[in-house]
């Protein structure tokens, strides 16, 4: 990389990390701390407050990602986590789920995810813009694993509203990176060719890996509207969560760094990515069976860091993967595309989580999220070799 791709790369993935840092934050904590307020009592209700966000987010992704072809990348991006700042502050203030629900949904509204993948592209080069993606895609994993060690103790001191007034404070710091640390934004390229929009929409490599990330987000908000309260039953108090997430998510980002860099090296990459996919159902799997014994400290332990070597591997080369996959005269609306399913499926992961809980319990919650994972591992599994950097996926 060049001194200003770096910039560019180590920017703007901080620009990620800090807004998905806010978004994770709460997420440990926030249906053990929902039920304080009026209307907490319906784990519906409160799973639709986790996941309302995911669902502005996805509707938005591909209008802020067309405002900045027109209006520049910086400015856009500016303005979106000015609007997220505003959906903290608003649920910090709230006084209950409603305002709760209001708050999320307006950080959604902050849609700046497909805007950011593009800024990059636009600053790297083509031999250099899968690492570019890679860090940003780790940057993701880093920062959820940084909020289940950093949520529970948090909250114990400022409650939930505190959470979601750091969450803007996260914010307003990335409108400052925007403004003084990306380099200036490249001259305006020529319009995409006509029937790029359907060429994505046709392109099966991206359907696959649009419907992965889909599933995988889907499935790590539904968990966490039940993972919090089996630790809670298993013995461990909420403000002590962190004795497990802490150890767990530390060792996994060693098994991450020993096995996705270096097999990726040696063309492993398909192998790997089809691996952590079948962990992550076998991990559900065996939530469900946890969770209908009766769950214990040691179980949790074990499904969880299981859980985290498995998410951060994808976490850090899905991105990766669907840069490389996508055609490349249409990869700024692929990579729109696969930003708004990423969102859209938080969105359905916190809705349908919380109904499924309440309906069927964690341990139906868990087999559903364990069975729509093998759907996604058969559609992925056609995949061929993933070739190596700067070669494209198929």
């Amino acid at each position: 990389m060049t001194g200003d791709e770096r910039r560019s790369s180590f920017s703007l993935a901080a620009i990620y990390a800090m807004r998905m840092l806010g978004l994770f934050l709460v997420l440990p904590v926030f249906a053990l701390e929902a039920p304080k307020y009026p209307g907490g009592d319906d784990p519906a209700r409160v799973g639709l407050a986790m996941g309302i966000y995911g669902l502005t987010q996805g509707l938005l992704q591909l209008p802020f990602g067309m405002a900045s072809d027109r209006l520049g990348r910086k400015r856009v991006i500016i303005f979106g986590l000015l609007v997220f700042a505003a959906g903290s502050l608003l649920a910090a203030v709230a006084t209950s789920l409603t305002g709760l629900i209001a708050g999320r949904c307006l950080q959604g509204a902050g849609a700046v995810s497909a805007v950011v993948t593009a800024l990059l592209a636009d600053q790297t080069r083509d031999a250099v813009r899968t690492k570019a993606m890679a860090l940003v895609g780790a940057s993701i994993g880093l920062m959820f694993a940084l909020s289940l060690v950093a949520a529970p103790v948090l909250a114990a001191h400022v409650g939930l509203a505190g959470l979601f007034a750091l969450t803007a404070a996260l914010a307003l710091s990335g409108v400052a990176i925007v403004i003084w640390l990306v380099p200036p934004e490249p001259p305006r390229r020529a319009a995409p060719p006509r029937g790029s929009l359907r060429t994505v929409l046709t392109h099966v490599p991206t359907l696959r890996l649009n419907f992965g990330v889909f599933v995988l987000h889907g499935v790590l908000l539904a968990m966490w509207v039940a993972v919090p309260q089996l630790l809670v039953e298993s013995g461990l108090d909420k403000a002590h969560h962190w004795w497990v997430y802490l150890p767990t998510v530390a060792a996994s980002f060693f098994v991450m760094a020993g096995t996705l860099f270096p097999l990726e090296r040696r063309g492993y990459l398909r192998a790997v990515f089809l691996g952590a996919i079948g962990l992550v159902a076998l991990v559900q799997l065996g939530l469900s069976a946890t969770a209908a014994s009766g769950p214990t400290l040691v179980a949790m332990a074990f499904l969880l860091f299981a859980f985290f070597c498995a998410s951060n591997v994808l976490e850090a080369c899905q991105p990766s993967i669907a840069s490389r996959a996508a055609p490349p005269q249409a990869r700024g609306a692929a990579m729109g595309f696969y930003n708004t399913l990423q969102s859209l499926g938080f969105f359905a992961g916190g809705a349908l989580g919380g109904v499924l809980v309440k309906n069927v319990g964690a341990s139906g919650l868990f087999l559903a999220c364990g069975l729509v994972t093998l759907v996604w591992l058969a559609l992925a599994w056609p995949m061929a070799a993933i070739g190596k950097p700067g070669e494209q996926a198929t």
